[in-house]
């Protein structure tokens, strides 16, 4: 069952762009949208809040966001939230 996780990044000063585009220029995101099983992993900016980034992330089943989770990836991504200090909600969506 493919499900889709929406992940809102907040912070201050700017820094939730920011992750975004270290994410990116790290090379993270292209890493994380070649693993097996994902689907989509997108950025977008709310228009009505500029201290927040939301992460678009989709993947066939729980098993493969389940591995994602497992990835040595996530202690980078991990560090990067840390260094910008943000704070995440999460809506996740199952698809039948």
């Amino acid at each position: 069952m493919a499900l889709t996780v929406n992940i809102y990044y907040t912070g201050t000063g700017g820094n939730a762009r920011k992750f975004a585009e270290e994410m990116r220029s790290s090379g993270l995101v292209d890493k994380i949208r070649a693993e097996k099983g994902n689907l989509r992993y997108e950025y977008f900016l709310p228009m009505d809040d500029p201290e927040t980034v939301l992460l678009i992330d989709a993947w066939e089943n729980e098993e493969a966001l389940g591995l994602h989770h497992k990835s040595p990836m996530m202690k980078e991504i991990a560090a990067l939230r840390e260094k910008y200090r943000l704070k995440m909600r999460v809506q996740k969506y199952n698809k039948k």
